[in-house]
């Protein structure tokens, strides 16, 4: 594609997805599927493009002010990724000596806003939380994520067995530094032909969403539930731990969410899962096994800005009022979830939130609601799986929470409690 239809289809594609009226990857899904003539390069550059854009915005709206012609374009020309001179091809005399004089702009002219590219309710937030650690945390959150897999326990017992696979297939590869069966790609490889991915050894999940999975500490035989599967990342971990017996319930309101589930289901080798579309945490599929679950999963919805780094329209799409009515959803979810905890099962409630809000503020009004349920210190949890330095993934006395910082773990960010229901 010529340089200078790259860059108006860039723009136009940024126009839509700040409408910020759908998730940036549905709408950037959407734009691909109306233009099937573009090939993997074209969508790779365009998909870069407006994903630096959503990271730094509030930088390249305050450097776009002194350009000339639509926003759209301006903005696409600032995110724009790869060789300058391709992109210089498409620009007129005008925009080179813009684009140039922007180039030179360092951060020490920059204000904080246009440093850290939070909204100021998040970055204040943030800041309150993380205190002198915030710069570090907000330079973490422009980067893109890694790519990482999770060994398919199921079917291979050895991560270095998988390594040398990826190896030899010419992939760049590395043991995560946490989760044993963690394993953390270099660049964007595309997985879709890869062996070891088509034959279900290795599965896509970020390492921070494996150690939520081991703290559930799922075993042979037991009856199991993610009350909150979604597309099945961690449900797929947890039943390659109980080693494909006992049964496993994938609940979800979103029976699209499901019907993702079962590719991946097909690929794992897992027989022992349940995917159960539910219309709310109250239903009467749920009510039925009241008391008589081992083990349960609450991996809740959240505002998801523990995950940045990847779905950066985010953090311009959720306020403080979103935020403040998943907590409350948060907390009916996390009730009705407990009354399927058989006595001495286990509970655990994780989200992929930063926020207090959603995380220590939900599991501590719980515990005080629930004098049945003992809370288990997450750090003994992640000892007992064989999780590497344990100490440095725990907060709160004695190892209380889990809570993962990307900027201190390279994860995304992650929180979870476990409790135990006394007998």
């Amino acid at each position: 594609m010529h340089p200078k239809a790259l860059l108006d289809a860039s723009a136009s594609l940024i126009e839509a997805v700040f409408k910020f009226e759908h998730p940036a990857d549905a709408v950037v899904a959407r734009f691909f599927r109306e233009h099937r003539s573009m090939g993997p390069r074209e969508r790779a550059t365009l998909s870069d493009t407006v994903y630096a854009v959503l990271r730094e915005r509030l930088r390249f709206e305050w450097l776009a002010r002194s350009g000339s012609g639509s926003k759209w374009r301006r903005l696409a020309i600032l995110g724009f990724p790869g060789d300058r001179d391709f992109l210089k091809s498409a620009l007129n005399d005008a925009e080179k000596a813009w684009l140039d004089a922007c180039a030179k702009v360092t951060d020490a002219e920059l204000l904080a806003p246009h440093r850290h590219n939070l909204p100021e309710w998040l970055a204040e937030a943030l800041h309150t939380q993380v205190g002198g650690e915030f710069d570090a945390l907000a330079a973490s959150l422009l980067q893109p994520a890694p790519l990482d897999l999770r060994v398919n326990a199921l079917k291979h017992n050895k991560r270095e067995a998988v390594l040398a696979g990826l190896t030899a297939a010419g992939l760049s590869a590395a043991p995560t530094p946490y989760a044993p069966l963690g394993v953390r790609l270099q660049g964007k490889p595309s997985l879709g032909k890869l062996p070891l991915f088509v034959s279900g050894e290795v599965e896509v999940q970020d390492e921070g969403s494996q150690l939520l999975a081991l703290l559930l500490d799922a075993r042979r035989g037991e009856m199991v539930v993610d009350f909150c599967a979604g597309a099945g990342g961690k449900t797929l971990a947890v039943g390659a731990a109980m080693k494909n017996t006992g049964r496993l319930y994938a609940f979800d309101t979103s029976a699209h969410r499901l019907e993702g589930l079962k590719p991946r289901l097909a690929r794992s080798g897992l027989s022992n899962v349940y995917p159960v579309a539910i219309a709310h945490e109250r239903d009467e599929r749920v009510k039925r096994l009241a008391g008589k679950i081992d083990r349960v999963l609450v991996d809740a919805p959240c505002s998801g800005l523990g995950t940045l780094r990847r779905s950066p329209d985010l953090k311009w799409r959720q306020t403080p009022e979103s935020v403040a009515a998943q907590a409350e959803l948060q907390q009916r979810i996390l009730a009705s979830a407990a009354r399927l905890v058989k006595p001495g099962g286990r509970l655990v409630y994780a989200t992929c939130s930063l926020l207090t809000q959603e995380n220590e503020a939900v599991a501590e009004a719980f515990s005080a609601a629930h004098p049945g349920f003992e809370c288990l210190p997450v750090a003994g949890l992640l000892t007992a799986a064989h999780v590497d330095q344990p100490a440095r993934l725990c907060a709160g006395e004695g190892g209380r929470y889990l809570r993962l910082w990307p900027h201190r773990h390279a994860t995304d960010g992650f929180f979870a409690a476990a409790w135990r229901r006394t007998p």
